[in-house]
């Protein structure tokens, strides 16, 4: 069995520097700290921080007062940093920079007068986080057939922003409907994008060229695994989204016993070069 590696793979700048901040946070100020929402949707890496002392939770209400909070790299609305400080926490701010530059991109086209337009997915954490940071008109889409729905009149000022975790692929043609439904539209220059998730699902699209079968390492609960699991069975390879080392393939009657190298499996690796 000859396994191929993707180039770029494995974690983004924001997510290791979101898990640093919390090895961090253990050694200076030791167990426990307790880390709103999982740092990162990798279950390797949520149990060995878990294992040194940190605790995963989804409300601030499970934390006790004064406590060491740590915002996942997700980031958060306005109102968690509001009871986050009346709750007089002790918070290290883990928010990607680059989701902290679209909340601020929101913020500002919002003083400019215009509605903003956030294209991602409902109910992800980074997008709850991003709608309850602009103190102003803003609305989710995430089809071209929500770009329709919109009740607004084509000359409204509107301004777009997108989900980080998307790639450049995934909002071209949602963005493309809200050009062509708006005529004062504004949006963030293409250098302020991430490529990150764009250059991994160009590394998987290479590899659908290249292997029979293809394993996207990552857990169910991840948008960036789904998608690159999604991009495999849309280009009609055999895909299957594992957590970790698998005994069993769904679909595949015969058994297949192998174990997956060590860096896919949450161990940090340097930065991949882009693809």
């Amino acid at each position: 069995m000859r396994v191929i590696l993707a180039q770029p793979r494995g974690f983004c700048a924001g997510v290791i520097r979101a898990i640093d901040i919390v090895e961090q946070a253990l050694a200076k100020f030791g167990a426990p700290v307790y880390v709103r929402h999982e740092i990162v949707h990798n279950r390797h890496v949520v149990e060995r921080l878990r294992a040194k002392g940190a605790r995963f939770v989804e409300h601030l209400s499970e934390v006790p007062a004064g406590a060491i909070t740590i915002f996942s790299a997700h980031g958060v609305a306005r109102r968690v940093e509001d009871e986050a400080r009346t709750r007089r926490l002790s918070v290290l701010d883990a928010t990607c920079p680059l989701v902290a530059k679209v909340h601020g991109q929101g913020k500002r086209y919002v003083a400019q007068g215009r509605v903003v337009i956030l294209v991602g997915h409902a109910g992800h954490p980074e997008v709850e986080g991003t709608l309850g940071q602009i103190p102003g008109p803003a609305v989710l889409v995430q089809t071209e057939q929500d770009v329709d729905a919109l009740d607004l009149a084509p000359d409204t000022p509107v301004a777009y922003i997108t989900q980080t975790t998307l790639s450049v692929d995934d909002t071209r043609a949602v963005i493309a409907a809200l050009k062509r439904r708006f005529s004062d539209i504004e949006g963030p220059d293409i250098n302020d994008i991430c490529y990150a998730t764009q250059n991994r699902q160009s590394a998987v699209r290479v590899l659908c060229r290249l292997a029979d079968v293809i394993l996207v390492v990552g857990a169910k609960n991840s948008s960036n695994s789904n998608r690159l699991w999604e991009i495999g069975v849309e280009a009609g390879v055999p895909s299957y989204l594992v957590a970790d080392e698998v005994s069993v393939l769904p679909g595949i009657e015969e058994k297949v016993e192998f174990k997956l190298p060590a860096e896919l499996l949450g161990a940090r690796q340097p930065l991949a070069r882009a693809s």
